[in-house]
């Protein structure tokens, strides 16, 4: 790895010294109070000058966040933490091998409408990953700027009613994918954790 995973690093060190109370959140729209624990891994690549993110858009098949742009990730399984979950959903989804990535930290957890409870791993990656999909869980594979995703300025704020009340979203669309909902909100609140403006500063 090059010294841009130290540096993000960091920058994802001194971003998370202290709590932010206002991190969003879907906790109030859950139903009924159980939370499924989950973790996605927000593979970041190899590149100083523009590091770019891995994402993914679900297959309109699946039960939960069908057609949505999503990070690799799924359920924790029992005796595993979210790293080693995250690691472990990303393999199964990409073949993204778990020795390629040098894990960064795991983030704030998100709560979802739909009741999960989500761990958000950064870890760097090699650039030009030969990544593979699995077609019942990965309908497509697309990279996107990290300095676009965190800079709060590109999101578009709107709000839609939702089990009986207004639920404000977050969205983007990006070479035709429309990146939103959980996927979105995990990336607002990263990005008030990580520096935009000392994002390129590598020494």
């Amino acid at each position: 790895m090059s010294g841009f995973a130290d540096h993000l690093a960091r920058l994802f060190a001194e971003g998370h010294k202290a709590p932010i109370p206002d991190l969003l959140s879907d906790a109030a729209f859950a139903r009924d109070g159980r939370r499924t624990p989950a973790a996605v891994l927000i593979a970041v690549t190899d590149v100083a000058d523009n590091p770019q993110v891995i994402l993914t858009q679900r297959p309109n098949t699946m039960r939960d966040h069908p057609g949505q742009v999503a990070f690799p990730g799924g359920k924790i399984d029992p005796g595993e933490d979210a790293i080693t979950a995250a690691l472990r959903e990303a393999e199964e989804e990409l073949a993204l091998p778990p020795a390629a990535v040098r894990v960064i930290g795991a983030s704030d957890d998100y709560v979802t409408g739909t009741g999960f409870i989500v761990t958000p791993v950064v870890g760097v990656v090699p650039p030009g990953l030969e990544l593979v999909p699995s077609p019942s869980e990965v309908a497509a594979i697309f990279e996107a700027p990290l300095a676009m995703l965190l800079d709060r300025r590109q999101w578009r704020s709107n709000e839609v009613f939702w089990r009986g009340a207004n639920r404000r979203y977050l969205e983007m669309e990006y070479q035709g994918f429309r990146i939103w909902g959980v996927t979105a909100a995990i990336l607002a609140n990263l990005a008030r954790r990580i520096a935009l403006e000392k994002l390129h500063d590598v020494a």
